[in-house]
């Protein structure tokens, strides 16, 4: 690896056999990696930024194996920086990737991931060794995973989320009802199938985990059934570039008030993205949408050309993976991506589940704090 820095010592260059890349030396100051700038027991930063000069530059640069010494004027600091750390934090990339890009972190998928659904038992997971990492990791790739041979108990779905984070309590509670019966009594409990959805998309911010514990169930039909919805807003846009473009651009709105005292209500995309373009987001749920006011006059049948369109998407057959919970079984979905649904029941029997919300930012600092203490490193 060759090491050159700029005249006026601002930029350090590194260029290995694959690439050249470059680092601004008040990037590189920084990140120093020293403990008088971070902190050595959990890396947060002790500077701030008016603590370094607005002249700073890089005087000297030493190569010492796998890492870099470099040396800070005015300061006359010297730092070490590890080689690889520095070309896996690389930002001298192309900035233009386009709308719709995924990281390499998430995995798209379709029908195809039938047969290969994550899931894994929960006395396996409880013993937090390579099972328990390796589901962890399908999750955060994959957005859904399974439980299975878990206790026919109330309250057990809260040990699914013990395994990675804490529940979000919302005003349904900590955790809600789903019960059903084939024959009801009562129209509440209603046997009809549910549309591939996001839940709770008039919240802001939306829960990003959601899960749900069998109890009971005894009624024929009623399997579950989940759906990529990046897969689905990148089918749409290789479709229609301009459908995909204007539900990413323009907000719908969503609504609930079905409680006294609650009226809940958010303005987004039914499509999201990052401000560089990476797609992060699908909300989706046709119950729960209010009247869409943000769209332009000029654009509103287009926008609803596309939300149709994406509704077909979602719809079909061969974007959905099913499954069927049985009593001590529970899935897990990332609700900022993953729609699920219900199919219809037939016959007699009931069916009970239990259901909580959760955070994301807890499954993914899991899986983080696993690769490092496996010395993988986390993004």
């Amino acid at each position: 690896m060759d090491v050159s820095v700029s005249e006026d010592g601002g930029i350090l260059t590194l260029a290995t056999q694959q690439n050249t890349i470059r680092f601004h030396a008040i990037w590189l100051r920084d990140n120093s990696p020293d403990p008088d700038t971070k902190s050595s027991g959990n890396g947060q930063r002790l500077i701030a930024l008016r603590d370094i000069p607005k002249d700073i530059r890089i005087s000297n640069v030493q190569a010492d194996g796998g890492s870099l010494d470099i040396t800070f004027a005015p300061e006359e600091k010297t730092a070490s920086f590890d080689l690889g750390w520095l070309v896996e934090n690389a930002y001298d990339i192309g900035s233009n990737q386009g709308n719709g890009w995924l990281s390499d972190e998430v995995t798209k998928w379709d029908s195809t991931l039938q047969s290969s659904v994550p899931s894994a038992k929960l006395s396996d997971l409880a013993q937090r060794g390579d099972i328990y990492s390796d589901w962890i990791e399908k999750i955060a790739r994959y957005g859904f995973g399974k439980v299975e041979g878990g206790p026919v108990s109330e309250g057990a779905l809260f040990d699914v989320v013990d395994l990675f984070g804490f529940v979000r309590e919302t005003n349904y509670g900590k955790l809600f009802e789903v019960r059903t019966e084939v024959n009801p009594t009562n129209l509440a409990f209603t046997g009809l199938g549910l549309q591939a959805h996001t839940d709770n998309p008039y919240r802001d911010p939306v829960p990003t985990i959601q899960v749900l514990y069998c109890l009971e169930s005894s009624a024929a039909g009623g399997e579950n059934m989940v759906v990529d919805g990046f897969a689905c807003a990148l089918r749409l846009k290789e479709e229609s570039p301009e459908h995909f473009d204007v539900l990413s651009e323009y907000c719908a709105r969503f609504e609930y008030a079905g409680e006294d005292g609650v009226c809940l209500t958010s303005k987004r995309p039914l499509i999201e993205l990052a401000p560089d373009g990476e797609l992060i987001g699908v909300r989706f749920n046709n119950r729960s949408l209010s009247a869409v006011t943000d769209v332009p006059f000029e654009n509103m049948g287009l926008w609803y050309e596309a939300y149709r369109r994406l509704g077909e998407i979602i719809d079909d057959p061969a974007m959905e993976v099913v499954f069927r919970l049985e009593p001590g079984e529970a899935f897990i979905v990332d609700n900022t991506r993953v729609l699920h649904a219900r199919k219809a029941y037939s016959g007699t029997g009931k069916r009970w589940l239990q259901g909580c919300y959760a955070d994301k930012d807890g499954l993914l600092s899991t899986r983080n704090a696993l690769r490092r203490k496996a010395g993988k490193g986390a993004k």
